[in-house]
């Protein structure tokens, strides 16, 4: 078999350095963000997160997959607290599901995670009631905002725009 030709040629790598990019404080309270890949119109989101111990988010259906990489600290779901995810641990999690994610107060350390998220959080408050939907354009529009009102400017991450590139070359 030959090899093919170049259907889309890039003259560049799109790579991302999160050791070089700033996490933007406070998307959610106690949730510091490094966006990697936002795309709305096919609902996909990458996100590198920062959870502060005593950090919980609200109970949430997802619509889609979420692969969830941690790289430090631990968290679990309410729902589940006897399989706390730490440092090493991969987790998969069909579309469907419903929990609510937590840090225990007592971490010692920042819960830093890794995640790929197809679809949104439909996100509802302890009595089961309607709060929103995070999904990749609101994750998109909360991130740009609390980093430009922390003096960040336009936070870097892939995005693709007339085939693919950067949020910042638009």
């Amino acid at each position: 078999m030959a090899l093919p030709d170049t259907i889309q040629h890039q003259d560049f790598l799109l790579t991302l350095d999160t050791s070089k990019l700033p996490f933007v404080k406070d998307v959610l309270p106690g949730v510091d963000i490094c966006p990697l890949f936002l795309d709305p119109e096919n609902g996909q989101w990458v996100i590198r997160a920062l959870f502060h111990p005593g950090v919980t988010l609200p109970k949430h259906f997802h619509t889609g997959t979420v692969q969830f990489y941690t790289l430090a600290g631990c968290w679990y779901y309410l729902e589940y607290p006897e399989q706390k995810q730490t440092a090493g641990c991969y987790l998969y999690e069909p579309g469907g599901s419903i929990h609510t994610f937590h840090t225990p107060e007592d971490n010692t350390e920042v819960t830093d995670g890794f995640m790929v998220v197809q679809g949104a959080n439909i996100n509802f408050d302890a009595d089961g009631n309607y709060l929103n939907t995070m999904d990749a354009g609101w994750i998109e529009q909360i991130v740009v905002a609390a980093a430009k009102a922390q003096g960040l400017g336009m936070p870097r991450y892939i995005k693709p725009i007339a085939g693919a590139g950067f949020s910042d070359e638009n």
